[in-house]
């Protein structure tokens, strides 16, 4: 090897080395400066998502759904467990300005605890993302004033699987009283449910409720009403998810006055096999609820942006066209 052309090479080299912390250090931070810029920058190709009222509020049909945040799989111990370590607060404010730059305006959340930082956050953001919580009335630590005073969302649900227990149990006023409480404290007052029969009673006895959150899939179902159901449909595992219940609650839906929102409309994961199958249950959900209904959707996008392709699914079915 030629000894003086190595020796050419090395003082460049080292004066290389000697200067590339400081490089990287500054491409690092104009790379910062640049992604910080472009996350809070909207979406330009992002086009306007379909919306309808909740009360005086517009909020687009497709809401994001708290399960997958709150760490609520519906798939098992493993997959609630890595929905928790996903779901940092930090990562929690990145998904929700996502869903922003998607279209999506609005979020429920079912945990005040881990949300009311998020919130915060985003807010001090310029965050316009409007939200409201399911809470399950007296049986929750956190009293309905607390959570309007920490969050201010725009509504509290009863939860559904309370409501449906509660029902059962012949305890239904509890739930009447929480969606008055709620409506005297000043935000709009919904129930939820998984048994259509409850949206159905709610509705016929006219509740002041103002929107209703209908599940797809009745999983509360007691077992001495599932022992009655023809073996070739209680042949599940885990949860009971039974393909005819979106046409029951969807039915229900379509008779009530108030808006409601479809929630669980993937099954919680097992209408999502592909994309084509994740496109089918959109379709469904909008050809079978009101125009003036929406759905909401968890979304995990620890491997895809689940909130762009759900956004174009919901441009796709849920455009409200001229009778």
């Amino acid at each position: 090897m030629d000894s003086n052309r190595g020796d050419a090479n090395v003082t460049p080299r080292r004066e290389f080395l000697t200067r590339l912390p400081g490089a990287v250090a500054g491409s690092a931070l104009a790379l910062g400066v640049v992604a910080r810029a472009a996350q809070n920058a909207p979406s330009a190709s992002a086009a306007p998502l379909p919306t309808i009222r909740l009360g005086d509020h517009e909020v687009t049909r497709l809401i994001a759904g708290s399960n997958p945040v709150s760490g609520y799989s519906y798939m098992g111990p493993i997959m609630d467990r890595q929905m928790r370590e996903y779901f940092t607060p930090d990562r929690i404010v990145e998904f929700l300005s996502d869903c922003e730059r998607a279209g999506i305006n609005t979020h429920q959340f079912s945990d005040p605890k881990l949300m009311t930082g998020v919130i915060r956050t985003l807010r001090e953001r310029g965050s316009r993302m409007k939200f409201f919580c399911l809470h399950s009335g007296a049986a929750q630590s956190e009293p309905i004033e607390q959570v309007i005073r920490d969050t201010q969302p725009i509504a509290l649900v009863h939860h559904g699987g309370v409501t449906d227990r509660l029902f059962r149990e012949g305890k239904s006023r509890e739930v009447r009283d929480f969606v008055q409480r709620v409506r005297d404290a000043g935000v709009l007052a919904g129930v939820s449910a998984h048994n259509p029969d409850c949206i159905q009673r709610v509705a016929d006895e006219d509740w002041p409720v103002d929107f209703f959150m209908t599940c797809f899939h009745y999983l509360t179902r007691p077992r001495e009403e599932l022992e009655k159901m023809p073996p070739v449909v209680t042949l599940q595992i885990g949860y009971p998810f039974f393909a005819a219940d979106p046409l029951t609650m969807t039915k229900v839906a379509q008779q009530v006055k108030q808006p409601c929102l479809g929630f669980k409309i993937l099954a919680a994961g097992r209408k999502c096999k592909d994309k084509r199958a994740v496109r089918e249950a959109f379709q469904f959900a909008f050809a079978h609820l009101k125009p003036t209904d929406g759905v909401i959707v968890g979304m995990y996008p620890r491997y895809q942006d689940q909130a762009q392709e759900n956004a174009a699914f919901a441009r796709e079915f849920g455009q409200v066209r001229p009778a």
